[in-house]
């Protein structure tokens, strides 16, 4: 168990020893493989990424929501889920590598997708709230001007950024997403933050309530300009060394819309 140590996230637990061993050997070989391949990284490969970076947050409300079987359970704690997705995904991508190395990113979207969709059937037959999903749309809707206006503002601010392309873009997204899908669900259906940092910032009294997203303005504001300052501050580096610079902007882009399709899929189901 990891839910007594500081700056973790509530719920924050590991598996039992030999799932977790498996979980390691698993990501171990998979990552071993990966860098004697060096499949080709391209930022559409790491754009295509984005239904698996779903898939890790979907799986997690089947622990939460206690819809797995016993056996499987373990695999979807967290932080556990993100290395049980991050293999399968790293797989999927020697797989396609392997088969059709012109359509790698086509193949890695696709296989995200089928994966994805099953596992958001078996949650939401799990239960399903109207006034959740209808909160969700909301949050969905609304981020969309919002992180398009960032990105074109970031852009027009600092033109270099244009490079990171897709990558930004969703990295930008997915933290907007993750902002306005938490203040909703604190603010309209009950939710509580698990990460003490964020929880911090939500609880910040005197603030102006503004429509939909209540007080939680200033959580929105520090989640778009921490992911605008990392996407500007990695523009040089994908431009000079594409490969790495992609895969560590797709990280970013995973820490903000994981959790935000996890809040997203969680309102749905048990709001």
């Amino acid at each position: 168990m990891a839910d007594g140590l500081p700056f973790l996230p509530a719920g924050t637990t590991l598996p039992p020893a030999p799932y977790l061993l498996v979980v390691l050997l698993a990501t171990g070989g998979v990552v071993a493989t990966l860098r004697r391949r060096r499949p080709r990284v391209t930022g559409r490969r790491v754009f295509a990424l984005a239904p698996w970076m779903a898939l890790g947050s979907a799986a997690h409300v089947l622990y939460v929501v206690d819809a797995l079987p016993p056996r499987l359970s373990p695999f979807a704690g967290s932080p556990t889920v993100y290395l049980t997705v991050g293999s399968l995904a790293g797989a999927a991508w020697l797989a396609a590598d392997a088969a059709r190395p012109d359509r790698v990113a086509e193949a890695l979207a696709l296989a995200g997708a089928l994966c994805l969709a099953p596992v958001v059937a078996v949650a939401l037959s799990t239960g399903f709230s109207p006034a959740g999903a209808r909160w969700s749309t909301i949050a969905l809707a609304l981020t969309l001007p919002i992180a398009g206006a960032a990105w074109v503002g970031l852009n027009r601010i600092r033109p270099e950024t244009a490079v990171t392309g897709g990558v930004g873009a969703l990295a930008v997204f997915g933290h907007a997403l993750d902002g306005v899908s938490t203040a909703v669900g604190t603010t309209h259906l009950g939710f509580g933050e698990r990460t003490p940092l964020s929880r911090v910032l939500l609880e910040i009294g005197g603030l102006p309530s503004l429509p939909v997203i209540g007080e939680g303005g200033l959580f929105l504001l520090v989640k778009l300009a921490v992911a605008s300052a990392v996407v500007w501050l990695f523009a040089g580096y994908v431009r000079e060394t594409p490969a790495e610079g992609y895969l560590l902007l797709g990280f970013v882009a995973a820490m903000g819309l994981g959790p935000a399709a996890h809040n997203l899929l969680l309102f749905a189901v048990a709001a």
